[in-house]
């Protein structure tokens, strides 16, 4: 098994503090209008934030290459079921409502 890098206390107190602005950062951009580009914002500190805790938190920047293919293959299957997810959804009105009941109709029994 070969010996992990020791990552210096600095590094994770520098990461938590990028943390703490993002999240700052997040709840800023919630109060400022930008339009359809609110969700964008969101999700692009959010990648961010992601990616800080995966690299540095999870030790993924000093792991090996299993670990990294691992990761991938994760998110890959996150990305797939989100966009079942979202095709599902998307497709919902495709096929439209049956009629409603008509409780006026008299029953058709013989």
């Amino acid at each position: 098994m070969a010996a992990q890098p020791i990552v210096p206390f600095r590094t994770y107190v520098l990461v938590f503090v990028a943390l703490l602005v993002l999240v700052a950062l997040t709840t800023g951009a919630a109060f400022i209008d930008l339009g359809p580009f609110n969700t964008v914002v969101a999700l692009g500190i959010a990648f961010i934030k992601m990616m800080l805790v995966l690299l540095f938190f999870m030790h993924l920047l000093h792991s090996n290459k299993l670990t990294h293919v691992t990761a991938v293959a994760a998110a890959f299957w996150l990305l797939l079921l989100i966009g079942l997810v979202f095709a599902d959804y998307t497709s919902r009105g495709w096929i439209p409502d049956p009629a409603p009941w008509s409780s006026s109709a008299p029953p058709t029994h013989p």
